[in-house]
């Protein structure tokens, strides 16, 4: 059974709604729901329970519940009571990080097989369509790689010469879906960081496909260099995943 979700005075009868405690009975739930406790196709208990339960308000309850909907978690039926869905139907990008961290090497190969063919497809567009300015970003990131301190840094330097890889397409989508897999797999940084733990053998790796973007070398050149890259790299930190459970 939950444990209620803070210390504090109830709420009952308050009708106000803190940020905070909606944000804490929204993750207790999606936690439920992702690990299976509540299964597609039951009904959560009531309101009252849950209210009780979490010790809340039934106003944060429902706003709750209404982030639950938006993630294509639950549906509200009226009279009749709340829903669980299929995530894997019905469920949105914003559901990873949370999918991730309950069944980390799962779908955290998942995750890197879709940055590998994804990641692909944008050094390509990247390698054609970047301007100078975007190819000299790029080459003083794969710099800050190289110099990186530790292992963090690498890895957020990384980062971010992936997120100025994915702007240097001119394609506005291809940014955000970019932001979704990396910023789900910073999430869990702390247990990925074994392509980063040498630095400048980590520079070293992605120099090859540094350069054909940077020269704007073929499709072909820089599509066979994108996908050896971050298929390594994918596997490397599916490995640390693994090293550090």
């Amino acid at each position: 059974m939950s444990e209620p979700l803070s210390q504090r005075p109830s709420q009952a009868g308050s009708g106000v709604v803190r940020t905070n405690v909606v944000d804490a009975v929204a993750d207790s739930l999606r936690r439920e729901i992702l690990s299976g406790r509540y299964a597609p196709g039951q009904y959560l208990p009531s309101a009252r329970e849950l209210a009780e339960r979490y010790d809340v308000t039934r106003t944060s309850l429902k706003h709750a519940l209404m982030r639950l909907v938006e993630s294509g978690l639950l549906e509200i039926r009226h009279g009749v009571g709340t829903l669980v869905l299929d995530y894997e139907r019905q469920g949105g990008l914003d559901l990873l990080p949370m999918l991730v961290a309950a069944n980390a090497p799962a779908w955290a190969r998942s995750i890197f097989e879709v940055r590998a063919e994804v990641g692909a497809l944008i050094a390509v567009r990247a390698a054609r369509n970047a301007t100078d300015a975007q190819r000299q970003r790029l080459a003083a990131l794969a710099a800050r790689l190289r110099d990186a301190t530790d292992a963090d840094a690498a890895q957020l330097a990384e980062c971010d010469w992936h997120r100025e890889l994915a702007r240097a397409t001119g394609n506005r989508v291809y940014p955000l879906l970019m932001n979704v897999v990396l910023d789900t797999y910073l999430r869990q940084r702390h247990a990925l960081r074994g392509p980063f733990l040498d630095p400048v053998a980590a520079a070293d790796r992605l120099e090859p496909l540094a350069k054909a973007v940077e020269e704007g070398a073929a499709a072909e050149v820089v599509h066979a260099r994108a996908a050896k890259y971050l298929e390594e790299t994918g596997r490397m930190m599916i490995e640390s995943m693994g090293g550090a459970r």
